[in-house]
């Protein structure tokens, strides 16, 4: 912009400059001209004065006339004040005043001569005088006697006067166009910097929008084109910051929203390279987009099979929806959808890849399907137990009183298993479901505990199980005491199950304290411990599942009906808390259950 301001301000100077310099030029040549043209004009006059006040009709040989004609020109130089010449008809100069007329060539051909002959008027020249060596204006006027041109009366002044006054002016015209040049150069500076620096703002402005810096703003104050221009850069940037505000909005709820999917998302270019992966993807694939972005598909070190579908994909340009089993990092099952994606003429431009985890949603299918076949196992065997006896009795064992009574106690104790089994269903079912609302309350755990352990001991007396507990009298905690008896009840109930005869069942409770003295950070533990039979390392992880024994025939015999357990873990979680389990074989079971003590 600087070279701009100063190429216009050099322009403007040399347009002044040259207008400034013509006009002296044509004010010097029209003062030069208009000098020379009163000059000739006052020698015409005296030219004509001359010739009228003279008498040139004498006679007498050459000698003779050129001594007199020398002689009038010398005195007539006197009042003219100019170089006075007489010349003959043919040429010859007879007289000069300044000069030795014998000594002077012809003039028949000089310019002024030729002009005045042709015209019969006056004639006019302009020239350089070796004579006298100074330029010469001469004018000539010819002398008719008797219709008949005798000579030639010339007179010639020095221009040295009008060269003089001629200098002078370019001098004058020199030092105004100097000072006209200075004051040019300021005003057209002032001018160029008035145009150029509300340019150099716009410019600077358009440069920092250019730049994604939408902040900025011409301020002029202008009311010509360019205070328009400013503010329609202005209006323009106005309406660009509210668009990018706009723009980035949407790209950081896109951006949001892909970051937070639980699917994962990838977008491959037309050139097949990988542009776009969310931290899902990142997570599905088990490499991050540092190491995946700007690689092709096929150099990915993906799983082969999905990059045969991407393949395929990007050959027949259709949608193709399918499941994968992948083992990096990890094995899961997932649901892969390829979409091509076109721009607004319907052209390929890439493809989007959309993954879905789905192994817990199989998982569940599968634990589902094995839910109905347990169900249906369970229910098949007491319904076959039931059924089998009652035709029996209906064949004619109903005579015989001692084996009809066991057949019906037996037909009893299944229909009694069966109403267990659809009742423990029916509740897992309602917990799982979070249909079951809790009514938290203030429980005492001493009063509450020892209430449980009273209920059980009938039945641990039977197998003279020895029932202990433990329990502080000062603590309290808000649970659903129904549901945390059932949690008791449950778990007693297995220990005395599977707890040989003459065993100790033994319940503790205590306070755990958190790390501050809020209460909200205290929680209880509950351990249960049995010495019984114990379970196998290898089916602790299992038996929270539902229907899961760990011997199926000395469950069935106790009663149990493999649900128990897994309606505590879910009682437990209800509560917000968590139970664990250890044990070993021939020595015992611990159940320790870790409830917060306020909800």
């Amino acid at each position: 912009m600087k070279m701009f301001r100063a190429r216009l301000t050099l322009i403007f100077i040399a347009l002044i400059g040259a207008s400034v310099l013509m006009a002296g030029l044509f004010m010097a040549q029209m003062l030069q001209q208009s000098y020379i043209d009163s000059l000739k004009t006052n020698m015409e006059r005296e030219l004509r004065i001359i010739l009228s006040t003279m008498d040139w009709s004498h006679r007498g040989s050459e000698p003779e006339l050129m001594k007199e004609f020398s002689e009038r020109a010398t005195r007539l130089k006197q009042f003219a004040d100019a170089r006075v010449t007489y010349i003959r008809g043919d040429g010859k100069v007879l007289a000069d005043s300044d000069s030795n007329p014998a000594e002077m060539e012809n003039h028949l051909h000089r310019e002024e001569i030729e002009a005045a002959a042709s015209s019969g008027k006056v004639g006019y020249a302009k020239r350089y005088s070796s004579t006298i060596g100074q330029n010469m204006l001469y004018v000539a006027i010819p002398v008719q006697m008797r219709d008949k041109t005798e000579g030639y009366l010339r007179l010639a002044m020095s221009l040295a006067e009008v060269e003089q006054s001629i200098r002078k002016v370019w001098y004058v015209l020199l030092g105004g166009l100097v000072a006209v040049f200075l004051l040019a150069g300021l005003i057209s500076y002032r001018v160029a910097y008035g145009i150029t620096r509300p340019i150099e703002l716009i410019t600077s402005v358009a440069q920092q929008i250019t730049d994604m810096n939408y902040k900025y703003r011409v301020q002029l104050n202008k009311k010509d084109e360019i205070g328009q221009l400013g503010n329609a850069i202005n209006r323009m940037a106005d309406s660009l910051q509210l668009q990018m505000n706009r723009i980035l909005e949407d790209e950081n709820r896109l951006k949001s929203v892909l970051e937070n999917m639980i699917s994962g998302v990838m977008m491959i270019d037309r050139e097949g390279k990988i542009v776009l992966l969310n931290r899902s993807a990142e997570d599905i694939l088990g490499f991050s987009a540092q190491e995946l972005l700007g690689k092709k598909f096929d150099q990915a070190k993906q799983q082969f099979e999905f990059t045969q579908m991407i393949q395929e994909c990007i050959e027949v340009r259709e949608h193709i929806r399918d499941e994968m089993i992948f083992y990096y990092p990890s094995e899961r099952i997932l649901e892969i959808n390829l979409s091509p994606i076109s721009d607004s003429s319907q052209e390929w431009t890439g493809l989007l890849i959309v993954l879905h985890d789905i192994t817990a949603v199989r998982r569940l299918e599968r634990m589902r399907s094995e839910f109905v076949a347990n169900v249906s196992h369970e229910l098949k065997t007491p319904i076959a137990a039931v059924k089998g006896f009652a035709e029996t009795l209906l064949a004619g064992a109903l005579n015989d009183k001692e084996t009809a009574r066991s057949f019906l106690q037996i037909i009893f104790d299944e229909s009694e298993r069966l109403n267990r089994l659809i009742g423990d269903i029916l509740e897992l079912s309602k917990i799982e479901s979070k249909r079951i609302p809790l009514q938290f309350s203030p429980v005492h755990l001493e009063t509450f505990v020892g209430h449980c352990v009273s209920v059980m001991r009938t039945e641990a007396a039977k197998k003279s199980i020895e029932l202990d507990m433990q329990v502080p009298e000062d603590i309290y905690m808000e649970a659903d005491e129904d549901r945390l008896r059932q949690i008791l009840i449950n778990l007693l109930s297995n220990g005395i199950n599977y707890t040989p005869e003459g065993g100790k069942v033994k319940v503790r409770v205590e306070q755990l304290l958190g790390g501050t003295s809020e209460a909200a950070d205290d929680k209880v533990r509950i351990t249960i411990a049995d010495t019984g039979i114990g379970i196998p390392k290898k089916d602790l992880p299992r038996i929270f599942e539902r229907f899961y024994r760990v011997d199926k025939a000395r469950s069935r015999s106790s009663g149990g009906t493999g649900l128990g357990l897994s309606i505590v873990k879910h009682l437990v979680e209800l509560h917000k808390g968590t139970i664990r389990v250890e044990s070993e074989v021939g020595v015992g079971t611990k159940f320790e259950i870790d409830m917060p003590m306020i909800h």
